[in-house]
C-alpha cells in the first residue's frame, strides 16, 4: 500500500528505511546489537555487558531483534541458549559508524563529551520523527518545495495543514530550513550531508550491499551540498571543503567511550541540529 504521493519505486523505498530506522531505534536495541558482537553469547553473558537494564528488560528486547531478523537465537539444549548476529544483523554494522561521523560534523554541541552510542541515540531520534524520510527525500530530490506540495505528495490522503508540525520539528531540528511562513522548504546542510547514511540504510534495506549507496537515486554521490541563502531560520554549519571519511575501521568499544574530538565553533549561529 502507497504512503506517500511518490512513484512507486522511492514510494516502497522510503518505507523500507522507515522499517529499518523503526527497528534499531527503541531504546538500548543499539546497545544490545554492539554488545553481540563477536562470537555466541549466552544471556548470562550478554546481560553482564549491558548491566543498566533492569531485570527483565533484556529479553523482550532480544525477542524484538529476533522478529526483526538482525539477532539470531539458537538453542543447543534447553539450558544452552546462544545469541548471535545473523547476516542482515552484521550488515548494518558498519551505517553506525557513518552516523556517528555525521552526528559530530552537524549535531548541535552537547554540554559534555559524548560516547559515539549517544551520538548515535541523538541521530535516530531527528531521523525517526513522522513523515521525516518523506520529507527528506522530496526535498533531496525536488530543490525547493511549499508546504502545501510537501503535503500533498507526503501525505496525499490527510489534510494538507497537517504537514506543518513534522516541518516545524525539522527546522527546529536543523535538518531543513525556509526563509518563513509561506515561503518553500528545502534542506539545510546537515539534510543534505545525511544522504551518506540515509543512502546506506536504502541499501541495506534493499539486501544490497552498503556500496551501493552511492547510486542511489536521491543520495547517491556527489553530495552537493547548495550554495547558502540569507535564510534565517535554522542557520546550519557551513558545508566543509571535504567531508571526513566515514569510517570504517571500528573498535564497537569505541562507541560507548568515544570522545569527539574538539569542533572549531567560529562563525556558527545557532548550532546543528538540534539535540
Amino acid at each position: 500500500m502507497a504512503i506517500t504521493a511518490l512513484p512507486p519505486d522511492t514510494d516502497a523505498d522510503i518505507a523500507r528505511v522507515t522499517e529499518a530506522l523503526a527497528m534499531i531505534t527503541p531504546s538500548w536495541n543499539v546497545r544490545i546489537l554492539l554488545a553481540l558482537s563477536g562470537p555466541p553469547q549466552r544471556y548470562t553473558e550478554l546481560a553482564a555487558k549491558v548491566s543498566w537494564l533492569q531485570s527483565g528488560q533484556l529479553h523482550p528486547k532480544l525477542k524484538s531483534l529476533c522478529d526483526a531478523g538482525l539477532v539470531e537465537r539458537t538453542e543447543h539444549t534447553s539450558r544452552h541458549v546462544t545469541y548471535r548476529h545473523t547476516e542482515r544483523g552484521t550488515a548494518l554494522l558498519p551505517v553506525l559508524p557513518m552516523i556517528v561521523t555525521w552526528a559530530e560534523e552537524d549535531l548541535e554541541k552537547a554540554d559534555r563529551p559524548l560516547s559515539a552510542i549517544e551520538q548515535i541515540e541523538d541521530s535516530l531520534t531527528l531521523l525517526t520523527r513522522r513523515h521525516t524520510a518523506a520529507i527528506l527525500w522530496v526535498l533531496k530530490s525536488r530543490t525547493e518545495v511549499s508546504g502545501r506540495a510537501l503535503a500533498r505528495i507526503v501525505m496525499p490522503s490527510s489534510d494538507s495543514t497537517n504537514i506543518y508540525p513534522a516541518l516545524r520539528q525539522l527546522v527546529t531540528d536543523g535538518l531543513v530550513d525556509t526563509q518563513g511562513r509561506g515561503q518553500p522548504y528545502r534542506l539545510s546542510g546537515a539534510g543534505y550531508r545525511l544522504g551518506p547514511v540515509l543512502g546506506a540504510l536504502s541499501a541495506w534495506s534493499a539486501g544490497q550491499p552498503l556500496h551501493q549507496a552511492a547510486h542511489h537515486p536521491v543520495w547517491g554521490h556527489p553530495q552537493t551540498t547548495p550554495a547558502p541563502r540569507p535564510w534565517v531560520s535554522s542557520q546550519a554549519r557551513p558545508a566543509p571543503a571535504v567531508l571526513p571519511p566515514a569510517r570504517t575501521a571500528w573498535d564497537n568499544r569505541d562507541l560507548f567511550s568515544h570522545t569527539p574530538a574538539t569542533r572549531p565553533m567560529a562563525g556558527i549561529q545557532g548550532g546543528g541540529p538540534r539535540r
